[in-house]
This record gives structure tokens, sequence and C-alpha cells, in this order.
């Protein structure tokens, strides 16, 4: 895996982590722009977590206050990770209703993009909607599979969790919606993903699959969901039985130009 400029900081004996003034400054930047954002244009069931997590603005959250509401709604914790983990870890974390958050914050000059996942990505982008049972039933259960899959089975899977936990839309009678956590914590992204600029799919989970990605540009392509609780009926689908059809039947072409060398 690549390297990383950024280094996560580490907890004192009683689990708090200390974060210098200016670390925080960044976070209320973040999280009060962000909110504005996505008025309008993020899920009902996001917001309602955004609202049982009760997130200080004025700070970086502690791990533990995020526990604490999450252990109560659905079960699961957050757990601290550097940086960058290898997926095995990242599977074996999710499979125990752990969802890795790296305790670091971008910096000033990386505000509105950032390729690795931050706090703010990971609480403020995944935290609230692991509040909800059913999102909460597919993210467990995509964790033990990726746990028993092979290398290659992984890729698949990898682009599954892409276009639905990370930069999934969902259709509500209020109108299309956000649930990803990759869009719902990127300013622009927020407001391009509902735009008519990119495309939109119906969600479908073999076609998921097979669609590349790159993790640098603005999404060419999203899946919608009919509604959320479309991934807890997914979860208890013959997910593995799809990864092996989406690889005898191979990718599609990328709807994207290739990186500059």
């Amino acid at each position: 895996m690549k390297g990383t400029q950024y280094v996560a900081r580490e907890p004192d004996a009683d689990g708090f982590i200390d974060y210098p003034e200016s670390e925080h400054q960044v976070w209320n930047t973040l999280i009060s722009r962000q909110l504005k954002v996505i008025e309008g244009r993020a899920c009902q069931e996001y917001l309602d977590g955004i609202e049982q997590l009760g997130l200080p603005h004025e700070r970086i959250p502690q791990l533990g206050e995020v526990n604490r509401v999450l252990a109560a709604t659905t079960g699961w914790q957050v757990a601290r990770v550097p940086a960058l983990i290898p997926f095995q870890t990242f599977f074996e974390l999710l499979a125990s209703k752990h969802f890795p958050v790296a305790t670091f914050i971008r910096t000033p000059q990386e505000l509105d993009y950032l390729q690795e996942p931050d706090i703010f990505h990971e609480i403020f982008g995944h935290c609230p909607l692991l509040t909800n049972p059913w999102f909460a039933e597919f993210t467990h259960t995509y964790g033990k599979l990726g746990l028993a899959a092979t290398k290659e089975q992984r890729v698949y899977l990898a682009r599954l969790y892409w276009m639905t936990i990370e930069f999934g839309l969902v259709d509500t009678p209020q109108g299309r919606r956000i649930y990803g956590g990759g869009i719902l914590s990127s300013p622009k992204e927020t407001v391009y993903s509902l735009s008519n600029e990119p495309e939109h799919q119906p969600f479908d989970p073999l076609e998921a699959m097979r669609t590349p990605y790159r993790i640098d540009i603005l999404q060419p392509l999203y899946f919608v969901l009919p509604e959320l609780k479309r991934l807890f009926e997914l979860a208890h689908e013959d997910i593995m039985g799809m990864v092996q059809r989406a690889m005898q039947l191979g990718l599609h072409a990328p709807k994207f130009p290739p990186k500059a060398a």
C-alpha cells in the first residue's frame, strides 16, 4: 500500500486523544460547512444518526463518545487505526462490528479533498448511518464475507462497498438523497452527485461489482437504491454467488480517462 503523510494520534492511558487547537479548528470548519451543504441532500436515516450522535462542532469528538451512541443503537463500535490499513484488518474489524477510524485530521491545505480517510470522513461520513440497523447489518455481513473471501474476490467486494457505503444514493418519497459517506464528507461531491452531470443507474449489485472506479476523481456514475432497506435485503442474499458471476462476466469499460502516468 502506498504511504501517507499523516500519522494517527495515540490515546493516553485513559483512552483520551489530545488534539492541538489548530486541528479542532479544522474539524469546526469542516463540520460547520458540511452540515449546511447536506441540508435537503442527505437521506433521513443519516440525518437521524447525526442527531443521535450529537457531534460537537467546536472540537474533534473522542471515540468513546461515538461508541456510547453506537453501542446503544446497533451494538457497533469505532476502532482507532493508523492512517491506512490492509484489507485483511479492514474485514476483521467490520466482521466484529468495529468500524475503523484513523485518528488524524486533514491539514487546512487539503480541506476540500483528501485521498486517505481521516477522522472527519469516518465519523461524519459513516458513523451516523451505523446507528441504522439496515445499514449496520449490511456492513457487518460485508465484513464477514470479506474475511472469508479470496484476494481476487475481495476486489469485487471492494467495488460493491465503493458503490454503496462510500458513494451510494437512494430514492426517497422526498426525492433522491445521499447515504454514501464518501459523498457526505465532500462538499463538492454532495452537490455534484445529485446534479445532472453524472450518470445515475438503478442499484444492481452485480453491475456495481463490475464497474471500475477511481478514487481521485468525482464519480462518473452513481448507483441509486430504491430505499435504504435494500441494503438489509442484500445482506441476506447470495452476495458471494454474485461475486462469482461478476468474475465470470468481467469488468465494464471504465467511464473515466486513464490516470496520467
